[in-house]
C-alpha cells in the first residue's frame, strides 16, 4: 500500500518516466514480506537500456526491474534506498520517508 504522496509529485514522476528520464519517487509503503521496512522508492525511466545501465552503475540487479508497460521502475528500499537518495540530493525525499526507517 503505497500513501504520504501528493498528485503532483506522482503526475510529475509519471512525465519524467515518460520522457526517458531517470525520474525518484518515494513514499510509504507498508509490506508484510519486508518488516521494518516503511517507505520505498520506485526509480523510474521508459528507456530500459538507460534503467538498466543505471541499475548496473549503482551495484543494482538490473533483473529486478519491474517492466510495466508506460512506467518500467525499480524499487529501492532500506540502507541502499538512503545511500542512492542522498547520492542524487533528493533531501526532501531521504528526510519526509526514509531517516525513520534507518533508525
Amino acid at each position: 500500500m503505497a500513501f504520504g504522496i501528493r498528485r503532483q509529485e506522482l503526475s510529475a514522476w509519471k512525465k519524467s518516466v515518460e520522457r526517458g528520464e531517470i525520474a525518484f519517487l518515494t513514499h510509504f509503503w507498508l509490506d508484510p514480506r519486508f518488516p521494518g521496512i516503511t517507505s520505498v522508492t520506485k526509480v523510474g525511466c521508459s528507456d530500459l537500456n538507460q534503467l538498466t545501465t543505471w541499475c548496473i552503475d549503482n551495484g543494482l540487479p538490473p533483473q529486478y526491474i519491474h517492466k510495466r508497460d508506460r512506467y518500467p521502475h525499480f524499487d529501492l528500499m532500506g540502507t541502499k534506498q538512503a545511500e542512492i537518495l542522498r547520492k542524487e540530493g533528493l533531501w526532501d525525499q531521504l528526510h519526509r520517508f526514509v531517516e525513520r526507517d534507518l533508525k
